[in-house]
Parts: C-alpha cells; sequence; structure tokens
C-alpha cells in the first residue's frame, strides 16, 4: 500500500507540509490549475482518504470538514510562498517555484518561512502598540493561528446561523434562493415531502423546459452517496434533473454518484457554494466596499 503524505482524524493537526506536497501533485496532475471542489477530490483520490476521514468536522458549532479546512489552509501557505496564485473567479494554479517542488523538505520550508513572516509580522504590530515597548511572543500553537485564511469568518457565521434555522425555513430559503435563480413555480412541499423530495420546480433554458425536483439538508459534517442514490430513487421517472442543497460538504463519492453514467444526474450544492449563492442575490448578507487610497511618492517628486 502506498504510504499517504497525511492522515486526517477527528482531532488535532494533520501534517501541513504533506498536505502542501500532495495539493502540489494534485494541480500538476490536473494541468496546472482547478477549482478548490476538483482539487479537493483529486487530494482525496491520491491520498486515499476515506469517507469516514471526509466526514470529520471542526469542534464545536463549526460546521466546516476538517479535511476541507485545513486543505484551505495548505492553499493559503503554498500562496504566500509564491507557489500558488487564485484569480478571483476561484481558480488555483501553480506558479513556475510550485511547478519545481517534488518534496516534503521544500514544502516545510515554505510552511516555516511563511509562519516566521505572520510572526514577525505580529511582532512588530505589539511594539508598535506598547509604543516601543517589545514584548516576546508567544509562537502560534498550530499553523491555523496565521492572519490570513482564505475561507473567510463570514462563511463561517453564515452556515452556524443556516444549521440552527428551523428545517422548514431552511426549505423556504432554498425556495426564495431557486426563484432569485430564475426557477418558476417553485413549490415546497415541507412535511408532506415524500421519498426525501422537498420542493419542485420549473427552470426554462431557452426554449426548453426542465422540471427539477430539489432537497435540502440543513447538515454538518459531509454528505455521501447513499443520499445522492436515495434521492435520485425518489425521484425517478417523475422529474428532469435532481438538486441537493446542504450547509455541509459532499464527498467524493457523492460527487462521483450525482454524475454517474447511465442515471439522472444530480447537481450539488455544498455550504461554501450555499453561502456564495446567498451573497450574490443580496438575502440576508450585505458587502461593505472600503476605499483604499495609495499614494504615488514618485508623481510628487516629478513637480
Amino acid at each position: 500500500m502506498k504510504k499517504r503524505n497525511f492522515t486526517i482524524e477527528s482531532e488535532g493537526f494533520p501534517d501541513l507540509a504533506g498536505m502542501m506536497l500532495v495539493t502540489l501533485q494534485a494541480l500538476r496532475e490536473l494541468g496546472g490549475s482547478a477549482r478548490i471542489d476538483e482539487l479537493a477530490d483529486k487530494v482525496i483520490e491520491l491520498e486515499g482518504v476515506t469517507e469516514e476521514e471526509q466526514s470529520f468536522q471542526m469542534s464545536g458549532d463549526d460546521p466546516r470538514s476538517r479535511l476541507n479546512y485545513y486543505l484551505a489552509w495548505s492553499r493559503t501557505y503554498l500562496k504566500n510562498g509564491g507557489a500558488l496564485e487564485n484569480s478571483s473567479r476561484g481558480v488555483w494554479s501553480l506558479t513556475e517555484k510550485g511547478e519545481n517542488i517534488e518534496s516534503r523538505v521544500e514544502t516545510q520550508e515554505i510552511q516555516e518561512a511563511v509562519l516566521k513572516a505572520s510572526r514577525d509580522k505580529k511582532r512588530a504590530k505589539k511594539v508598535k502598540s506598547t509604543d516601543g515597548q517589545q514584548d516576546e511572543l508567544v509562537p502560534p500553537k498550530s499553523f491555523g493561528d496565521l492572519t490570513e485564511t482564505e475561507f473567510s469568518d463570514w462563511k463561517t457565521e453564515l452556515l452556524s446561523v443556516l444549521t440552527k434555522m428551523d428545517p422548514y425555513a431552511f426549505e423556504r430559503l432554498s425556495q426564495r434562493l431557486l426563484r432569485e435563480a430564475g426557477f418558476t413555480k417553485v413549490e415546497v412541499r415541507g412535511k408532506s415531502g415524500d421519498g426525501g423530495i422537498d420542493g419542485v420546480g420549473v427552470l426554462r433554458v431557452n426554449l426548453v423546459s426542465f422540471q427539477v425536483f430539489f432537497q435540502c439538508k440543513r447538515w454538518q459534517g459531509s454528505v455521501g452517496p447513499s443520499v445522492v442514490r436515495d434521492f435520485r430513487g425518489a425521484m425517478q421517472g417523475r422529474a428532469d434533473k435532481g438538486l441537493i442543497i446542504t450547509t455541509a460538504k459532499f464527498t467524493s463519492s457523492a460527487h462521483e454518484e450525482a454524475t454517474r453514467d447511465g442515471a439522472t444526474a444530480i447537481d450539488l450544492i455544498d455550504g461554501d457554494r450555499l453561502c456564495e449563492l446567498i451573497k450574490e442575490n443580496s438575502l440576508g448578507v450585505s458587502t461593505e466596499m472600503i476605499e483604499h487610497v495609495s499614494i504615488d511618492r514618485s508623481w510628487f517628486e516629478g513637480f
């Protein structure tokens, strides 16, 4: 059996340098660039991450998957270390530096360099705030103590709110979201829903209309392939497409089941995508734009 680069357990911190190395390997196999979900699925494939490991979530009320949370930190370290870059559309890609990294020693060096830069930044802030009295900083307890992370706090807060909603309220929120996305005749079946079908709507694409059944999963942790199979069985012969909306994360096997050859395709919207859709449609989420003014000193020196 191939030796794994990292393991995910129900508690504790995984080997970040190992996760960083596999992230780079996964991107190379994907042609040098990928979206977050594609990248995560490839890492899961390369490492043989089990369904159980994918189901582990963060402690307390945090609904995020531990695997995806720490993979996000791996990407953040690699980006801060110059090995990765990401676009505004959420596509991550290798830099020239990232293309040439092939050992755990190299990712360990990036981890240490980025952590040192973070400590120096915190130390500089502390020195400034104490009017020149420099205090020794306590080293971070984990790599999660960096001040920068790609998984915004607003998503964590929003997911916490969503997971605490009444189930029927969450279904009505999904109904509103589908209407905002262009669906018509969207109905929520609520407690009368059968076979896990929580509602139905009609999506018109040019001259063609599709009847779509949807299911709402106000869950924490992860959603596995059995949920997709059961939902497909309930909608078989009754609708053109299916849609599962959840606050959780879908496992790689769930994604494979959703697009299995010969079966009715089912679209999956996980917690991260759900947050983005809610934000895009301004449903209880507002965005504040902050003006940043930069001074070009060389322009003034030209006078």
